[in-house]
């Protein structure tokens, strides 16, 4: 049996490995349209790999998928984030879990699951082919025929299993659109909020914790760390408000409004309850030297600015309107972002091959006997926090079955 990996990322190389432990005597060629492989692996967390998530329950694990859920929740019966990381510790790597719940090896460097995954297909006699772009494919006696741009001559195989990840551009799936697929259109996710011209970036490089950040005119949420940086805003909080919402800020131009909840209490009469406690048994201190959840010094001194209200101030000098001012800029804080800024060079899109095109126990194609889908290129994604590769993992497992 000849198969073919079109892809040469995470979810190529795992499926490679995997049908070579299903099928020993296949031959498998690896695909990839450039001249490097594991490009995403390696930037992954910050060049750690944040090769999972643990220590969380079967429902947030879903949550964790704006798209693909109910295809996931099928594929992880079948290989979840227990056989993923049990997998790579029986390879030799060491994983640690951060109290975060993200996972990576220990050694801290994705360099050592790029050297696994060259040392496995190595073994197991994969070649693996640079600069092989696929631009057609046809259907001929049952099997698939791949044509490469720059190559003449077709290339027959019995199996095909597409690995190419994310795409910014539509056209790069015109050739599986044109096998009869529906293709979900491809939006940019996981990214961080460019917000101009804003007394806010002066707070570069403030860390707060257990923000909430949320979309305005929408429901929608995110909890988390936010990051200040010299452009605007990122953090976990932030890239999971923008996996959550892709396609209405897509459609917004990224030009929308959000509001931080910066000491992560939702009910605004507790947070002027709080308040009220500080006049109550510090009335002589300073606003500047006595301030409420543990804020900084320049956030606190920033937030007081915004209120218009002098730090000078006694708390017992300062009335119901600035309680309510105070109260409202903790917990419902307003920014216009204008633009968007790809995180740390790792580009996810949501949208590519629409779920209802696919098989979803085994990740066949429903208009193609003998191909089969894997990672994201798929309409899957999640949010930030290893679960995009853990969807990569999942899919190639099961695909790299092969029906059977």
């Amino acid at each position: 049996m000849k198969i073919a990996i079109i892809g040469g990322g995470a979810a190529g190389f795992f499926s490679a490995i995997q049908v070579k432990n299903n099928f020993p005597d296949a031959q498998v060629h690896i695909f990839e349209k450039s001249t490097k492989v594991l490009s995403k692996v390696k930037l992954s967390g910050g060049g750690r790999c944040n090769l999972s998530h643990n220590n969380i329950s079967k429902k947030e694990w879903l949550a964790a998928y704006p798209r693909g859920k109910n295809l996931l929740k099928k594929t992880f019966r079948i290989f979840d984030h227990n056989d993923a990381m049990a997998w790579f510790e029986k390879k030799g790597i060491a994983l640690v879990t951060q109290e975060d719940g993200c996972v990576f090896p220990q050694a801290q460097d994705s360099q050592v699951i790029i050297d696994l995954f060259l040392k496995e297909t190595q073994q197991q006699h994969t070649s693996i082919h640079f600069s092989h772009e696929v631009i057609a494919a046809k259907v001929v006696d049952k099997q698939i025929a791949l044509h490469f741009k720059n190559k003449d001559k077709l290339s027959l195989f019995d199996k095909v299993i597409v690995t190419t990840g994310g795409s910014p551009k539509r056209s790069s799936l015109d050739w599986i659109a044109h096998l009869g697929h529906d293709i979900a259109t491809t939006l940019p996710s996981l990214f961080t909020f460019n917000i101009p011209n804003n007394a806010l970036t002066k707070l570069m490089g403030l860390v707060v914790e257990n923000a909430i950040i949320s979309l305005q005119t929408t429901k929608l949420q995110s909890t988390g760390a936010l990051l200040v940086t010299h452009w605007g805003m990122s953090g976990p909080a932030v890239l999971k408000l923008s996996s959550l919402a892709a396609p209405i800020l897509y459609n917004s131009d990224y030009d929308f409004k959000v509001s931080v909840n910066w000491v992560g209490v939702q009910n605004t009469e507790f947070i002027k309850e709080e308040l009220y406690g500080i006049i109550k048994t510090k009335p002589k201190r300073l606003l500047s030297n006595y301030r409420p959840y543990q804020l900084t010094e320049r956030h606190w001194i920033f937030l007081l600015e915004k209120c218009s209200l002098s730090s000078e101030k006694r708390w017992l000098d300062i009335g119901k309107k600035a309680i309510n001012l105070l109260a409202n800029v903790l917990s419902n804080d307003i920014y216009s972002v204008k633009g968007k800024t790809t995180f740390r060079e790792e580009f996810v899109t949501c949208g590519g091959v629409d779920l209802n095109s696919i098989n979803a126990k085994t990740l066949e194609s429903k208009h193609c006997p003998n191909l089969y889908f894997a990672g994201e290129v798929l309409d899957v994604d999640g949010i930030t926090g290893g679960y995009n590769l853990q969807a990569a993992w999942s899919t190639a497992f099961v695909a790299a079955k092969l029906g059977s």
